[in-house]
C-alpha cells in the first residue's frame, strides 16, 4: 500500500527521490498525504523500521506463538490491498470506453444540428424573394406618387411667385405696408425655394423681380421715413405716414436685407442726436466738465420724449432706445476727450472727480435700463459682466464714457501725492510732541494708522477710476510716502544717544591736530582723553526708552501693513501690473528701523553697565584676602537690569519676539566685552603665584552675572516666564567659558606641559592671542611667555592633527608682542585684536552712538580706532601711555602724510 501511494504521489507532485529502493518524500507531500490519508497504522509511518515493528509483535519467545495468525491477518490485508488495486484499474479501462461512447453521440447531435439550420436558411432566402415579388409595385406607385406631388407643389409655389410679384407692386404704390407683410414673407421663403432652379431662365427672371422689389420697397420705406421725421415736408412728397404706418413699414423692413435696417437706423440716430451736438458743441459754455450733468440729464429727456412719441413705431427687438445711448455716448466721449485736449491748463482735480463720478452714476443708470445686447451682452445677464481682474463685477456700459478721462488721471496721482506730502508734515509735527504711551494705551503710533486709512481710501477710489496705469502710479506714490514716513516720523523720533558736546569737543580736538602738528603726541592723548570721557556717561531717560519701543512696534505694523498693502494693490491692478509691484525695499527700511531700535536698546543697556566693567577692572584683585558675596559691581549691573529692562519689556509686551531679539542682542555684545574685562584683571600675588581668594571671588562674581543674564528676559516680573531655550544656550555657552578662564588662570604654570594640557582642555577653541592674555594675567613674563607659546603651538597642532580639537588661530605679532590684524590704509590702518570675539558688535555699537553707522568719514573712522590702543602699552608713573602714543603717532603720519 505504500508503494502504491507513493507512486500517486510520484505522478501527482513529482517531488520525492527513489534510492536504494527506498522512497523519499519532500515535507509538503508528507504534509498533504497527512491531511488526505488519516491513519494510525505504524506501517504508514516515514520513519517504519520493520525490524522494530516485529520486535513489538514479538517481544519475547512465548509470543511467537501467534506468529501464524499475524501471517495470516497480514496475507488477508495484501489481498484486500490487490483487490482494491484491481477494481481501480478495471474502472479506468471502463472510463475511458464510456467517453469514447459520449463523443460518439455528441457528433451525430450537431450532424442534427447543422442540417436543421440550413434548412432554415433556405426557407427565409425564399421568403424574401416572395416579399419582393409582393411589394416591387408598390415602390413603383410610391415613387410616382413623390413625382406628382413635388410637381404640384412646384406648380402652386410658381403660381404663387407670379401673383405675388404683381399684387406686391400694386400694394407697394398704394404704400399699404400693412397688408405687405405676409405676401412679402410668402414670396421671400418662395424665392429662396426657386434658388435650386435658377438656371432656367424663367425662373432667374423671376427670381431678378424679387430682387428688384425688395429694392424699391426699402427705397421707398427710407424715403417715407426720412419724409415723416423731416422737420419741414417736401413739397414734392404727397402726405406723411403716420405712426401705424410706420410701425408697419418697419415690420417689413425687418424682412428685407438687414443692411437696409442698419442704414435706417444710422440715419434715424443721427436724426435723433443732431440736437445734441448743436447744443454742447465744444465752443458752447454748456460743454465744459462742470456743466456735464447736464448731457446725462438732456439724454434722459430726449429718451422720454422718444419713447412716448416713437415708442410703438419700432419692433422691441431693434432696441432703438439703446442705440441711441450708444451712440450719444460715443459722441460724448470724443467730445469730452478732444474739450480736455484743448483745456488741460483748467482741469483740477475736483472738476476731474465731479465729472467723472456723475458719468460713473449715469453709466450705472444705463446698465440697470438696458441690457446691453447692442454692446455683445448676453440677454441672461443684462446689467453685469465680470472684468479680468476686477474684484467686483462691472456694468455693460463701464467706460463707454469714461474711458476719455484716463488720460487725465495723472492729474489725480498729483492731488494724492500733494495730499500725502501734507499729511505727512503734520505727522513729522505730531512725532515731535511727546508721545503718551499711558493714555494712548498702543505702542504703535496713531500715525500709521491714519496713513493705511488713508492709502485704503485713495486705493478703493482709484479701482473706481481705472485698476491700469493710474494704479501703478498709485502704488509708486505709496513706496514715497512709506519711505518718507519711515524717515521723517519714525527715524525723526528716533532719541538719539550722542552726548550735546561730542561734535563741538571733537571739533576742538580735530582743531589742535591741525594747530599743533609737531606736537602730535600731546594732541593725539588729549584727543583721546576727551573722547573716552565725553562717551562714559551718557544714557537715554525712560521716556526715550520707550519712545525707541513705540518706534520699534509701529514699525512692526507698518512692515506687517506694507505686506498686505502690496497684496491688495496686486488683487486689484490689472495683470500687467502685477509683477511690476514690488515693495521689498519699503519693507527692508522698516527692517533696518526696527534692528536699529533694538540696538539703541542694546547700546543704552551696555552703557549703564560700563561703569561697573570700569569698576571692576579696577579691583585689585591679587589683594583680596576672603571671599564673601558677590562684588558691588555686579550688583550694580544687577540693578541697572531691573531698573531698565522691565520698562522695555512692557513696552515691547505685544512684539515679543523683538524683546527677544534684543536679549540676544545684548548678551551677545556684553560677554564678550566682561570677557575683555576680565583678561585685564591681575590675579597675581607680588612673588609670582596666583591669588586663589581672588579668583574664587572672581569666579563667583562670574557664576552670580551668568545667573542674572538667564534671569534677565523676566527680571523684575511678577510672572517667572521662562526665557526661550536659545537664549539660554547661548548665556550659558558664552559665561561657561568665562568661568573656564578663571580655572584656567588659577591652574599652575608649572609643569608647563601640564598647564597647556589643561589649557587645551578647559578652553579648545583658544587662540593665541586669548592664551597670551592669559599669561598676562598671570603676570608671566615675556620671556616665558615665548616658550609657553611654541608649547602651546606645538601641543595644538598635535592634537588638531590626530583630530582631538580644531587649529587655533594664528595671528600677526608686532615687535611688542601685541597681535594685530592689517586693514586697508583708506578705511583704518591698524586695529588691534584685543577684543577678537566682539569686534563687530563693538563697532556696530560705537557706529549706533554716533548715529553715522553708514556715512562715517575717514576722520570720524580715524577718531574711533584711536580707542582701540587700550589697555595694552605699560604706564609711565605719571600715568601716559608711551607705547599708544608711539602707535597713535604712526597712524597720524600715515593720516597725513
Amino acid at each position: 500500500m505504500s508503494e502504491a501511494v507513493a507512486g500517486a504521489g510520484d505522478g501527482a507532485t513529482g517531488e520525492h527521490m527513489v534510492a536504494n529502493n527506498k522512497i523519499h518524500f519532500s515535507k509538503e507531500v508528507k504534509q498533504v498525504i497527512d491531511k488526505v490519508l488519516k491513519t494510525d497504522d505504524p506501517m504508514d509511518a516515514p520513519d517504519f523500521n520493520t525490524v522494530d515493528y516485529i520486535n513489538q509483535l514479538f517481544p519475547n519467545e512465548q509470543s511467537l506463538v501467534g506468529i501464524d495468525e499475524t501471517i495470516q491477518r497480514m496475507q488477508c490485508e495484501v489481498s484486500l490491498i490487490d483487490d482494491n488495486i484491481r477494481s481501480v484499474v478495471r474502472g479506468q479501462s471502463n472510463t475511458g470506453q464510456d467517453g469514447q461512447l459520449a463523443l460518439c453521440e455528441a457528433q451525430k447531435v450537431i450532424g442534427s444540428l447543422f442540417s436543421h439550420i440550413i434548412d432554415v436558411k433556405t426557407r427565409a432566402e425564399r421568403t424574401e424573394e416572395m416579399v419582393k415579388e409582393i411589394t416591387r409595385d408598390i415602390k413603383q406607385l410610391d415613387c410616382a406618387k413623390k413625382n406628382l406631388t413635388s410637381a404640384i407643389t412646384t406648380l402652386n409655389h410658381l403660381h404663387m411667385l407670379v401673383g405675388g410679384i404683381e399684387s406686391l407692386n400694386k400694394l407697394i404704390e398704394r404704400r399699404s405696408y400693412g397688408e405687405i407683410l405676409n405676401p412679402l414673407q410668402a414670396i421671400t421663403e418662395v424665392n429662396q425655394h426657386f434658388q435650386q432652379y435658377s438656371d432656367i431662365e424663367e425662373i432667374k427672371n423671376l427670381s431678378q423681380s424679387v430682387d428688384k422689389l425688395q429694392v424699391t420697397l426699402a427705397q421707398q420705406i427710407t424715403e417715407d421715413f426720412k419724409e415723416a421725421f423731416a422737420a419741414r415736408p417736401s413739397s414734392s412728397s404727397g402726405h406723411r405716414l403716420g405712426l401705424n404706418q410706420l410701425a408697419d413699414a418697419c415690420k417689413v423692413m425687418s424682412v428685407l436685407d438687414p443692411k437696409v435696417k442698419k442704414e435706417l437706423l444710422k440715419w434715424f440716430i443721427a436724426q435723433q442726436l443732431e440736437e445734441y451736438m448743436q447744443l454742447f458743441h465744444e465752443n458752447q459754455d454748456i460743454a465744459w466738465l462742470d456743466k456735464i450733468d447736464k448731457r446725462y440729464a438732456w439724454l434722459k429727456r430726449h429718451l422720454l420724449d422718444f419713447e412716448d412719441k416713437y415708442g410703438s413705431v419700432f419692433p422691441l427687438d431693434w432696441e432703438v432706445s439703446e442705440r441711441i445711448t450708444v451712440e450719444f455716448c460715443r459722441q460724448t466721449r470724443e467730445q469730452l476727450a478732444q474739450i480736455m485736449a484743448k483745456r488741460t491748463t483748467e482741469i483740477d482735480v475736483r472738476l476731474l472727480l465731479f465729472a467723472i463720478n456723475k458719468t460713473q452714476s449715469f453709466e450705472q443708470l444705463l446698465s440697470k435700463r438696458f441690457t446691453g445686447v447692442t454692446l455683445g451682452a448676453t440677454p441672461s445677464e443684462p446689467a453685469r459682466v465680470i472684468t479680468e481682474n476686477a474684484a467686483a463685477p462691472t456694468t455693460v456700459f463701464h467706460d463707454q464714457i469714461g474711458q476719455c478721462f484716463k488720460a487725465h488721471l495723472d492729474i489725480y496721482i498729483r492731488s494724492i501725492d500733494r495730499n500725502l506730502s501734507e499729511l505727512m508734515d503734520k505727522f513729522v509735527e505730531m512725532s515731535k510732541e511727546p508721545y503718551k504711551f499711558a493714555e494712548a494705551k498702543t505702542t504703535v503710533y496713531p500715525s500709521s494708522g491714519d496713513l493705511f486709512v488713508f492709502y485704503k481710501k485713495c486705493m478703493v477710489q482709484c479701482n473706481q477710476l481705472s485698476n491700469e496705469q493710474p494704479m501703478y502710479d498709485l502704488a509708486l506714490v505709496f513706496r514715497k510716502y512709506l519711505r518718507e514716513y519711515a524717515l521723517k516720523v519714525l527715524e525723526g523720533s528716533t532719541p538719539k544717544l550722542v552726548p550735546v558736546s561730542t561734535s563741538s569737543s571733537i571739533g576742538k580736538s580735530v582743531s589742535l591736530l591741525t594747530r599743533d602738528m609737531q606736537n602730535l603726541s600731546t594732541a593725539a592723548g588729549q584727543v583721546f582723553h576727551n573722547f573716552l570721557k565725553e562717551g562714559d556717561a551718557q544714557r537715554f531717560s525712560r521716556d526715550d526708552l520707550v519712545r525707541i519701543c513705540c518706534v520699534l512696534t509701529t514699525g512692526e505694523y507698518c512692515l506687517e501693513t506694507v505686506q498686505q498693502l502690496e497684496d491688495k494693490l496686486k488683487e486689484k491692478v490689472t495683470s500687467a501690473y502685477i509683477n511690476k509691484i514690488d515693495m521689498s525695499e519699503e519693507k527692508d527700511v522698516f527692517h533696518r528701523i526696527i534692528s536699529n531700535c533694538i540696538q539703541l536698546l542694546v547700546t543704552d543697556l551696555e552703557a549703564g553697565c560700563e561703569p561697573s566693567l570700569q569698576a571692576m577692572s579696577k579691583v585689585q584683585w591679587q589683594n583680596i584676602n576672603n571671599v564673601g558675596d558677590q562684588s558691588s559691581f555686579i550688583s550694580s549691573i544687577c540693578s541697572n537690569f531691573k531698573q531698565t529692562v522691565p520698562s522695555i519689556r512692557d513696552t515691547l509686551a505685544s512684539s515679543r519676539k523683538y524683546f527677544t531679539q534684543f536679549c540676544h542682542r545684548f548678551v551677545a555684545a556684553f560677554i564678550p566685552k566682561f570677557i575683555q574685562v576680565l583678561y585685564r584683571c591681575k590675579l597675581t600675588l607680588s612673588d609670582g603665584s596666583n591669588n586663589v581668594l581672588g579668583c574664587e571671588q572672581l569666579l563667583l562674581d562670574t557664576h552670580s552675572l551668568k545667573t542674572a543674564l538667564l534671569e534677565l528676559p523676566s527680571v523684575g516680573s511678577s510672572v517667572n516666564r521662562k526665557a526661550p531655550t536659545s537664549y539660554t544656550k547661548v548665556v550659558v555657552k558664552d559665561m561657561t567659558r568665562a568661568e573656564m578662564i578663571i580655572k584656567v588662570v588659577m591652574t599652575p604654570v608649572q609643569p608647563p606641559a601640564h598647564f597647556t594640557q589643561q589649557v587645551l582642555k578647559l578652553l579648545p577653541d583658544i587662540t593665541i592671542a586669548e592664551y597670551q592674555k592669559i599669561l598676562d594675567m598671570k603676570a608671566v613674563k615675556r620671556v616665558d611667555q615665548l616658550q609657553l607659546i611654541d608649547l602651546f603651538k606645538h601641543t595644538a597642532s598635535a592634537a588638531a592633527v590626530s583630530g582631538l580639537m580644531p587649529p587655533v588661530a594664528n595671528e600677526e605679532e608686532t615687535p611688542n608682542g601685541d597681535h594685530v590684524v592689517a586693514t586697508d590704509d583708506t578705511d583704518q590702518s591698524t586695529v588691534t585684536t584685543e577684543s577678537a570675539t566682539s569686534t563687530a558688535t563693538t563697532a556696530t555699537t560705537t557706529s549706533t552712538t554716533s548715529n553715522t553707522a553708514s556715512t562715517s568719514t575717514p576722520k570720524r573712522a580715524f577718531i574711533f580706532s584711536v580707542g582701540s590702543f587700550t589697555g595694552s602699552a605699560d604706564k609711565n608713573a605719571d600715568g601716559s601711555s608711551q607705547t599708544g602714543i608711539r602707535k597713535l603717532e604712526s597712524l597720524l603720519k600715515k593720516r597725513f602724510p
